[in-house]
């Protein structure tokens, strides 16, 4: 049996770990450290004891109540040659009696406090870490490219909240304090009060990998109906047993008052109190948020897009709809694999409790997209969105003797001057344009109707008639066989008899079609009323990479017949099939005129042997004008490759060095590392 490796202690390095991670505000005494990025720990061993790879030496990270690998709050790992950027992964280095250990995350984990722990037979506690979202971190859904937006979406702890009206906007500066000693606990405090922590845990815990998921239970949690949240709404005026929710400046005092005092409700907020006090809690655990106020906010009670305001005799509002001078909101940045592609970005949240979505009192993430486009079907609460921000308006007289008149009614009182904090300035951006066309232009009416309609058929529960549609596993790398749906349903009142055709082709990027790669039996059924049914496609290696290109598309096509009123119904859907992924390590001190080293890896994904296989390095001011390349030969089926390139900077700066690999088989795998380059 191997020899059990004894610590005599262990440093986190703390300091250097939460500075590569942008956490160092937080605290540089405890490990906090961002999704699918390396952190390095020091193990010092006890005189004799020795650490080799290739022992019996296992990791173990986890996190909640009842960790568990199927649902992602556990990992199990062992050392590796490399770090990797798409699973939990350990490298070491050792000398005498010290082992460098590098840890990476999956950059899909779960966010929240893990243990780590070394597993040799026995369990050896390693310490604990916190794990946050990770903007700057390329797989991670919340990742924002420009360095200038994460500063401020992400980094800025404080910014301007936009109120009064459009004639006469005012700005209202206030405390994020996302970084203060205490918050992140406080607002990882918020994740385990939720309902739906207390009903699952286990499940609760697991779905944290999810920023749409944490941004709506964050939209529930900001305010106090129906849970323990951290606010309590009041507009009536009096205030006398709270404060006053103009009083408030910054986060901080709301979120420790509330966490002081057993999690009691905070009395009281308003809108832009809420919008804050959500930014704050995003920014803190790594999803980019800002908070933007709408001008002329709809409140449409009953669905319908339309804003009907009753007045009596008097000139008084006796309606349920209303319409808010400003109403603020959040923003959160992320992508959207539930929707479909195009609606990743900018997704809004409400955590002002006006709206019940799915019985809960929160808002959003709704594609702000969507909202502009007028897809009211799309999730979450995009209709609600829609109408703060597009509503028609119709008023009425009602008199005493019951008669209803309709007066004049306006179509640009909603939705005005979109207004959030520019970037690294002090200045308002106005945003209307990203959640509607101009006002009364000819798309803005399209949308419109378009959003009347999707309401009417949400209305009704149902989208009439036969539909088909195509659904893919997120799982598809060249090299490996995997299986595609065409998804039947019929919605009619009858008994259909269909038939169905299910193709996949080769396509590239300019949409040129190239040969079939994969072929469906023409199935014969009878879909009874509101009966779904599935038919399945199998794409094989061996058939679809005689037909791909380089761009590694494929396009499938499903095809479903009415035989009785030979009605036809088309779905269609391209997918890219993942590459492999290049590894690099930059090694050397970046300084110019020093020689650093990519080291690079590859694994052939491929059930067959790579030839002529090439790695490319260039960059501006990096590689001497020109690329560097290095053949590496042949490398069988699923074997790695490796090489090491060397490059000298020749000026300072902040630097894109850019890899690709070549074969016979597979092109087109690149990646890149970001370098500043010292004098």
């Amino acid at each position: 049996m191997d020899k059990v490796v004894e610590i005599e202690r262990i440093d986190l390095a703390f300091e250097v770990n939460n500075t590569d991670h942008h956490t160092l505000q937080n605290s540089a005494d405890r490990l906090i450290v961002r999704r699918g990025q390396p952190f390095t720990i020091t193990l010092h061993l006890r005189p004799g004891t020795h650490f080799q790879n290739g022992d019996n030496i296992n990791f173990i990270a986890q996190t909640g109540p009842i960790p568990s690998v199927e649902a992602q709050t556990k990992a199990k790992f062992s050392l590796s040659r490399f770090i990797s950027r798409s699973s939990w992964s350990a490298t070491a280095e050792m000398s005498d009696s010290t082992v460098s250990l590098t840890v990476c995350s999956h950059p899909n984990a779960p966010i929240g406090v893990y243990k780590l722990i070394l597993d040799q037979g026995e369990a050896i506690g390693l310490g604990e870490f916190v794990l946050l979202f990770n903007p700057w971190c390329k797989q991670d859904p919340v990742y924002l490219a420009s360095e200038a937006e994460r500063e401020e979406y992400v980094l800025s702890q404080d910014g301007l909240i936009y109120r009064g009206i459009p004639k006469r906007i005012t700005v209202l500066p206030w405390t994020f304090g996302q970084f203060e000693p205490g918050i992140l606990d406080i607002c990882l405090q918020i994740l385990d009060e939720s309902p739906n922590y207390i009903s699952d845990a286990a499940l609760d815990c697991s779905e944290r990998r999810n920023p749409v998921y944490v941004t709506r239970v964050l939209s529930a949690m900001i305010n106090s109906l129906g849970d323990k949240g951290v606010l309590v709404g009041n507009w009536s005026d009096d205030y006398e047993d709270g404060v006053k929710p103009t009083v408030w400046k910054d986060s901080c005092s709301i979120l420790r008052q509330w966490s002081n005092d057993g999690c009691r409700a905070v009395r009281y907020g308003q809108c832009w109190v809420f919008a804050a006090v959500a930014c704050t809690v995003s920014r803190a655990l790594g999803i980019p948020c800002r908070v933007v106020t709408n001008y002329g906010s709809a409140r449409d009670s009953n669905g319908d897009l339309v804003m009907e305001r009753f007045y009596n005799e008097f000139d008084e509002n006796i309606a349920d709809d209303s319409i808010w001078n400003f109403h603020v909101w959040v923003e959160n940045w992320m992508t959207r694999p539930d929707l479909s592609l195009g609606y990743e970005g900018w997704q809004a949240s409400d955590p002002t409790p006006q709206h019940r979505s799915e019985g809960v009192f929160c808002c959003g993430p709704a594609p702000v997209r969507a909202i502009k486009e007028g897809e009211l079907t799309y999730k979450y609460d995009v209709p609600f969105v829609y109408a703060e921000v597009n509503a028609d308006v119709v008023e009425y007289i009602k008199l005493r003797d019951g008669r209803v008149f309709k007066m004049g009614g306006s179509t640009t009182e909603v939705g005005k001057s979109i207004s959030t904090k520019a970037v690294g300035r002090d200045e308002r951006e106005d945003i209307t344009h990203n959640y509607k066309y101009p006002e009364g232009s000819e798309e803005e009416r399209r949308v419109y109707e378009k959003a009347n309609h999707h309401n009417k058929l949400a209305q009704a529960g149902e989208e009439p008639g036969l539909h088909i549609k195509i659904k893919v596993t997120p799982d598809m790398q060249i090299g490996s066989d995997f299986d595609v749906y065409a998804e039947l349903k019929n919605n009619t009142m009858v008994t259909k008899s269909c038939r169905v055709m299910f193709y996949a082709q080769a396509v590239s990027y300019n949409g040129k079609l190239g040969e079939t790669c994969g072929l469906g039996e023409f199935t014969e059924m009878n879909l009874a009323s509101t009966e779904g049914s599935r038919v399945t496609l199998r794409l094989e290696y061996a058939e679809y990479s005689k037909a791909i290109t380089q761009d590694r598309m494929i396009k499938l096509l499903a095809l479903l017949i009415d035989a009785e009123t030979r009605d036809f119904y088309r779905a269609k859907k391209t997918i890219i099939l993942d590459g492999p992924e290049i590894i690099v390590n930059i090694l050397g001190v970046p300084k110019v005129g020093q020689n650093l080293v990519a080291d690079l890896a590859l694994q052939n994904p491929l059930p067959e042997p790579l030839e002529n296989c090439v790695f490319t390095i260039h960059g501006a001011n990096l590689t001497d004008g020109k690329p560097i390349t290095h053949e590496v030969g042949t490398v069988g089926p699923k074997e790695f490759v490796t090489a090491k390139v060397q490059f000298t900077p020749n000026l300072p700066g902040q630097r894109k060095i850019l890899i690709d690999f070549a074969s016979d088989k597979l092109h087109n795998v690149e990646t890149y590392e970001n370098l500043v380059i010292y004098e």
